[in-house]
């Protein structure tokens, strides 16, 4: 039997591989998570759910398949029996789906997410639900109705959002691989900060069919994951063509392990966006970015500046766009259908007046700040002079992509302008919160795919620093080809992967007043 320490600290693509050997069980390595959820979750709050009885029961299901061996053994995913976290905003059948919301509290889904049904068939033990800024809204993973995340490098700072909970999880040993949604950055930004890898895939290569919406034409299902490989053999897994949402594309995308497996980078040429590094980034990011760079550059890439003079317009335009779509998606909590229902204490009980107690007790203040500002966007007299213009913007946004892209084959930025910053830090200053997506954003009105993954640890403060990438719409393949180089160059650089070198959560458990809730 492997020890469970060293068992949660592999690779998922190295556990597959000790589980295809028979060197291990999935049951081993299903319960070493859920110990180790046991016990650090108390002080990092990643999870709002614990699935432990199904996990162990798919886990069985897939050790007995192995014992038995014949067809059905060598029809198993190469994942099969790893196990994997989920999202709090994506439905799945037997377990809460709360999206971080007291609106949703206890409430269950009748039926599976699209991806979820995938993990199922893929035979990955589901561990259970991660936490998240209430519907997905915010940067930091603060504004969740079940308390905050805390980041595992250091419990008294933020381990990014809206997917604090999912990259958390990963980085704290707590799950191999996670399910994110990615909006803004809600992927790649919680990824810079706690050292994980982090995907966007292009819009509509993975289905969005039972992800809680939030803004419909910016959201996006990825994976979450501590190695390129790792998430390219998950997305291969979620992703693909669904009749059940109408944005999903028919493009087959089953050639991104390989990509990941073989990457090189010589004769590529990377560009570096003008606009998405220097002035008012944190010194210690843009010292690992420039080293990134020259690590590409030896390793035969050709790096050129392209400019992209529109992504100045781009976290004005989303914060238009955006709350639009939340005022639309969220007017289905009222209180009448499911979820919560607040009734007024005095007065004629109307629908209105059900609704609008409903949605003052259930919706915390960021909802509610989104609801308000997409719901005047959208309003008589200002559709036009708001929302209107933003999606030009959009459009311009677009343009520059394409004009970039003629120039490299892909693009390369910091992740984030800064490092973890400190609970409570920002929490009153939503501008000053709005800024951490300034680099993520422009990939989500675009439409085209990113990856975030480690690129070190900054000067000032020790913590990771996330360098991104960005492809061609329907070019993942690229991402994971240059992804998994840098990430091999990095790892020379560092003697090994940068969680290697993490703080062990060894502090004692927080005192009551400070304990985030949660349900483990």
């Amino acid at each position: 039997m492997t020890d469970s320490n060293e068992l949660i600290r592999l690779s998922a693509a190295a556990l597959a591989a000790k589980l295809a050997a028979g060197e291990v069980t999935s049951v081993e390595v299903t319960q070493a998570y859920l110990d180790r959820i046991a016990a650090v979750d108390g002080q990092v709050n990643a999870f709002l759910h614990v699935n432990a009885e199904e996990a162990l029961a798919v886990a069985a299901e897939v050790d007995a398949i192995r014992a038995a061996g014949g067809a059905a053994a060598d029809e198993l995913h190469e994942l099969a029996g790893v196990p994997i976290a989920v999202k709090d905003l994506i439905v799945t059948i037997g377990q809460p789906t709360t999206a971080g919301s007291k609106i949703l509290e206890g409430w269950h889904s009748p039926y599976d997410a699209t991806v979820i049904k995938k993990l199922r068939a893929a035979k990955m033990p589901i561990l259970g639900k991660t936490n998240l800024d209430e519907f997905a809204m915010g940067s930091s993973t603060e504004h969740s109705a079940y308390g905050p995340t805390r980041n595992p490098w250091d419990l008294e700072r933020i381990p990014g959002g809206s997917g604090g909970g999912s990259a958390a999880a990963v980085a704290a040993f707590e799950a191999p691989l996670a399910l994110g949604t990615d909006t803004g950055g809600s992927i790649r930004q919680p990824g810079a900060v706690t050292g994980t890898v982090g995907v966007k895939p292009t819009y509509g290569a993975v289905s969005r069919y039972g992800a809680i919406a939030m803004a419909s034409s910016l959201d996006q299902i990825g994976p979450v994951s501590r190695t390129v490989l790792d998430s390219a053999l998950l997305q291969e897994v979620i992703g693909g063509h669904d009749p059940q949402d109408s944005t999903s594309l028919t493009d087959s995308f089953d050639n991104l392990v390989a990509a990941a497996r073989t990457g090189n980078v010589e004769g590529m040429k990377i560009g570096i966006i003008k606009e998405l590094h220097g002035e008012g980034y944190q010194a210690g990011v843009e010292n690992r970015f420039n080293e990134s760079l020259e690590l590409l550059k030896a390793a035969g890439a050709e790096i050129v500046e392209v400019s992209c003079p529109n992504f100045k317009y781009a976290l004005g335009a989303y914060y238009l766009i955006m709350p639009s779509e939340v005022s639309s998606n969220l007017a289905k909590f009222d209180g009448v259908r499911f979820g919560l229902r607040v009734l007024p204490k005095e007065g004629p009980m109307t629908i209105e007046r059900v609704m609008g107690a409903t949605r003052a007790a259930g919706f915390g203040d960021e909802v509610k700040r989104r609801v308000i500002l997409g719901t005047y966007a959208l309003s008589a007299g200002y559709y036009d002079a708001y929302y209107g213009s933003a999606q030009k913007v959009r459009t311009l946004i677009q343009r520059d992509f394409d004009a970039a892209f003629a120039q490299a084959d892909v693009l390369i930025s910091p992740t984030a302008p800064t490092t973890a910053f400190k609970l409570g830090e920002k929490l009153n200053d939503p501008l000053a919160m709005y800024l951490n997506d300034v680099a993520t954003i422009p990939a989500n009105m675009a439409g085209v795919p990113g990856l975030s993954l480690p690129g070190g640890l900054a000067d000032e403060d020790g913590l990771p620093v996330g360098i991104q990438l960005l492809a061609p719409a329907r070019e993942d393949a690229r991402l994971y080809r240059v992804g998994a180089v840098l990430e091999s160059l990095l790892e020379e650089k560092w003697g090994g992967p940068l969680l290697d070198r993490a703080p062990e959560l060894q502090a004692p458990a927080l005192d009551a007043a400070n304990t985030v809730g949660g349900s483990n």
